[in-house]
């Protein structure tokens, strides 16, 4: 079973973002940046299919050099391998461009399975996986919450999560895309054994000509997606002050909420 899982480095949730002059892009150099959460439980999922069925897990991830701090935790964590998508020609792609780059690693070696999270905390696309499955012509399921695998007929039955408490179950062939929801399962810690270990095992860097990709079909120039500005949402708070008696107070209350705030 060989399973790879997807991980993207995105800032910290409490991060305060400064946008450049034109509005069209958020500064990173002073943010402080962490793996994405979903796809900490994919590889979680990855990991506990790794115990159960033997094969290897390799993490990838897309990004500049400090993507190296995602993938030496995921090598710490229980993954085989890393492999570290890095050159120019990805910088400020969408998920049209990643996904791209994501297949290309992938048609390179025989996978079972590619697993990444649901969506990334910063762009929120949750496109990523489904773009990945639909390039390399394979099926996809999103939104999983299980995974039950049958190694032997070559098929993977899944638990989606639709909504107002519905689930869904799904049977997959293999090889397959799932992207997996948060809190399936509860996320390893990395081991002082496994930090020492993760020193020695193998840590692959590939550029956009490695994948046999040109830089024109990626990064900004090729993105789907374009942001002409983005805008930090205003903090507004006013009070008001309502005077008069119970019956007097109340009756301007339900006049200032239907008429001014529209909430009844």
């Amino acid at each position: 079973m060989r399973i790879l899982t997807c991980l993207k480095q995105v800032p910290e949730r409490d991060s305060r973002y400064k946008l450049n002059q034109d509005g069209s892009r958020i500064l990173q150099e002073d943010l402080v940046f962490e793996t994405n959460e979903s796809d900490l439980y994919a590889l979680e999922e990855a990991l506990r299919l790794k115990e159960r069925f033997g094969g290897e897990v390799a993490a990838l991830s897309l990004g500049p050099d400090r993507v190296s701090k995602v993938l030496r935790n995921a090598l710490a964590m229980g993954a085989d391998r890393a492999i570290h998508l890095k050159d120019q020609a990805f910088e400020h792609g969408d998920a049209w461009g990643a996904a791209q780059a994501i297949a290309a690693a992938v048609a390179s070696r025989d996978y079972d399975l590619v697993l990444t999270g649901v969506q990334s905390e910063d762009m929120a696309f949750a496109q990523t996986g489904a773009v990945v499955a639909q390039i390399l012509g394979w099926p996809c399921a999103t939104i999983v919450m299980e995974i039950a695998l049958e190694a032997d007929t070559r098929k993977v039955q899944v638990k989606r999560e639709l909504e107002s408490n519905v689930f869904e179950r799904v049977e997959l062939p293999l090889p397959a895309v799932l992207t997996i929801q948060s809190g399936s399962h509860p996320i390893r810690y990395a081991t002082l054994r496994g930090i020492m270990q993760a020193k020695r095992k193998e840590y692959r860097v590939l550029t956009a000509s490695d994948l046999g990709l040109s830089a024109e079909t990626l990064g900004e120039v090729a993105a789907k997606v374009t942001h002409h500005r983005l805008l930090a949402p205003e903090r507004k708070k006013r009070t008001v002050m309502i005077d008069g008696g119970a019956e007097e107070a109340a009756r301007t209350l339900m006049d200032k909420l239907v008429n001014e705030v529209g909430v009844l």
